[in-house]
């Protein structure tokens, strides 16, 4: 009795030290995993690739301040939720919906619900009071209604009051009421995309909105946090941290789990900058990228994730704004959108593809380099990495255990050299690929890399 004690305080001890990543998929968009680099290598953000241009929002009821975007998964399909709206020479505001089978080819509904100019021939689901920004998602959460399986929240605009942040729910969203005559949240400055979405690993509904740090008129843009077990009832917000980076103009935030792995969140936030104006318009702005691991820390990268380009109609400052929605459009391939030529007539949607978990790398160039892991737990008998090489290129992965030190048989001179360009990948030692023997272990795990790239790695 007193050994099963010992040996259960001592996985306990283990497991409140190291990390467990069980056998969770890992990306390296932080330094969770990461003890140190060494030689050629870097941490190195990646960019996504512009493709064909989504949708031009060139519909009466659409125009030149059409805004915030949201693209999921729905059943067979995909879906695309926007604000259509232009400056002048009206300024109805508009919600609506296009549908796509391939997250390429967009085309709108007749929906027939909504009376625009004495017809209901459009695709608009919602207008009036807080179509400025509303915002829907497809609610996962297994205990979810019928009746309510796509929500939304969407600001007060349009109430002749600024008092907060409203749900709504719909069966099949684009029929849609109010869930309450109150708003669920009222601590912030709602007038950009609010989102919310369920997260399956904390059982919860989780709220990312706008607000003004330092308050109005000289704060600056940021975002803060709420929860809900029920979307009724809200936690008191929190403010977003960034440890060591400075504060920014972040205009919008597209948060949202990662989909192949859901306990860690992505941001693809707006950074805006109001005081540069040469390009004749209210400041510029570009895309960034941020990641975290509990909803409130964030990794923000400095570096652009979206550049506005050499096209000159994106250097205006509501463009280059990523759409909330990541869309898996081919074997290896993710796409993400972003609005281009805002203010203009031809202000459209773009899409952009990026390498599944590609957007950060552990890189190396010519010259070779490592990187170190700090000690983990993990379960599972095999290690699946996701890479690319040149054809000169390689990757060899050493096993070591807590203090450093090569394990026997698991060296880099005993890896296979791994060249290529693969999804999954399992790495082999001589003739084996079994590390059943180190499961529930500390261990590292040394990459030494040339002219490679690695992305995620997971142990099954």
């Amino acid at each position: 009795m007193e050994l099963a004690l010992t040996i259960t305080a001592a996985a306990i001890l283990q497991a409140t030290i190291y990390p467990n990543i069980d056998s969770r998929l890992e990306l390296f968009v932080d330094d969770y995993l990461i003890e140190r680099i060494e030689g050629g290598a870097e941490q190195r953000l990646n960019h996504p690739v512009p493709r064909e241009v989504a949708l031009t929002f060139d519909a009466p009821w659409e125009g030149d301040t059409s805004a915030y975007v949201t693209v999921f998964k729905d059943d067979d399909g995909f879906r695309m939720y926007y604000r259509g709206s232009r400056w002048k020479p009206e300024r109805q505001e508009n919600t609506c919906v296009a549908l796509s089978k391939d997250g390429i080819t967009w085309t709108r509904p007749s929906l027939g619900i909504i009376e625009y100019k004495g017809s209901k021939d459009n695709n608009i689901v919602w207008t009036g009071p807080g179509a400025h920004a509303f915002t829907p998602f497809k609610d996962t959460n297994p205990n979810a209604k019928p009746e309510e399986r796509y929500k939304a929240v969407a600001p007060a605009t349009g109430r002749g009051k600024d008092d907060g942040l409203y749900g709504y729910v719909s069966p099949d969203g684009f029929h849609w009421k109010l869930v309450k005559n109150e708003p669920l949240i009222t601590e912030g400055n709602f007038d950009s995309q609010n989102l919310v979405f369920w997260d399956p690993n904390r059982k919860e509904y989780v709220c990312y909105f706008r607000a003004f740090r330092g308050g109005l008129p000289n704060g600056y843009r940021d975002i803060k946090r709420s929860t809900s077990k029920d979307f009724i009832n809200w936690t008191k917000p929190e403010w977003l941290k960034y440890p060591g980076v400075p504060d920014e103009h972040l205009y919008t935030n597209a948060v949202t789990p990662y989909f192949r792995a859901p306990h860690i969140y992505l941001g693809f936030p707006k950074r805006y900058i109001p005081d540069r104006r040469d390009h004749g318009g209210d400041g510029i702005s570009d895309g960034l990228f941020m990641s975290s691991r509990d909803g409130i820390t964030f990794h923000r990268w400095l570096e652009a994730f979206m550049r506005p380009g050499l096209d000159q109609e994106n250097w205006l400052d509501r463009n280059v704004m990523a759409a909330w929605g990541i869309l898996e459009t081919a074997p290896g391939e993710l796409s993400l959108y972003y609005l281009e030529h805002g203010y203009r007539p031809s202000h459209r949607i773009r899409r952009a593809t990026i390498r599944t978990d590609g957007f950060v790398s552990i890189h190396a160039g010519a010259k070779p380099g490592a990187m170190v892991t700090k000690p983990f737990l993990f379960k599972g008998s095999e290690l699946v990495i996701n890479y690319s090489t040149s054809a000169a290129g390689s990757i060899r992965v050493e096993v070591q255990d807590e203090s450093g030190k090569p394990m026997e048989g698991f060296t880099l001179e005993d890896c296979h050299a791994i060249y290529g360009d693969e999804l999954e990948r399992t790495v082999k030692w001589r003739n084996s690929s079994d590390l059943s023997r180190f499961a529930g272990k500390p261990v590292r795990l040394k990459f030494e890399l040339q002219d490679a790239d690695l992305y995620s790695i997971r142990f099954k």
